[in-house]
This record gives structure tokens, sequence and C-alpha cells, in this order.
């Protein structure tokens, strides 16, 4: 169910609003993959940071797609 929420959220590019935890976090997320563990993880970006974050799938409760809420994924740009 976690996998389907957050895959519309990525292809239709809304944010989402879900519990890490004990904390409220508010992500555009990006995409979904797992870790050197095996352990299944959503990667995106946090509201007001430039910043990517991993977050595990075990920890994530109470899903909630913003629809009125579309981002652009920030892609950076590395100057050499």
């Amino acid at each position: 169910m976690k996998t389907l929420l957050f895959s519309t959220a990525i292809f239709n590019r809304h944010r989402v609003q879900f519990l890490y935890g004990m904390k409220l976090v508010f992500l555009e997320p990006y995409y979904i993959s797992r870790n050197k563990s095996g352990k299944k993880v959503l990667f995106g970006r946090v509201d007001n940071t430039s910043e990517i974050k991993m977050f595990e799938y075990d920890k994530i409760f109470n899903i909630r797609i913003l629809a009125s809420h579309k981002f652009s994924p920030i892609i950076p740009i590395l100057t050499a």
C-alpha cells in the first residue's frame, strides 16, 4: 500500500506528508529503492531544504498525498 501511494505521488509530482518516527515530514518524493541491508527506502527532498534524505519504509506512518501541491525535482548541477 505504501508503495502504491508513493509511486502515485512520484508519478504525478505531488508532495506527501507522513509521520516518520514521531516527527511530521513534508516531502517531495523522488524514488523508491532498497538500502544496503535490503530494507525498502524512499528518497526525497524535505520542504524548505535542498538536501535529499532517505526514509525507511518501516518507520513511515499516516501517509497523505498533498494533491494541491505539485513540485518539479531539483537536480543539482556540479560545477568543475
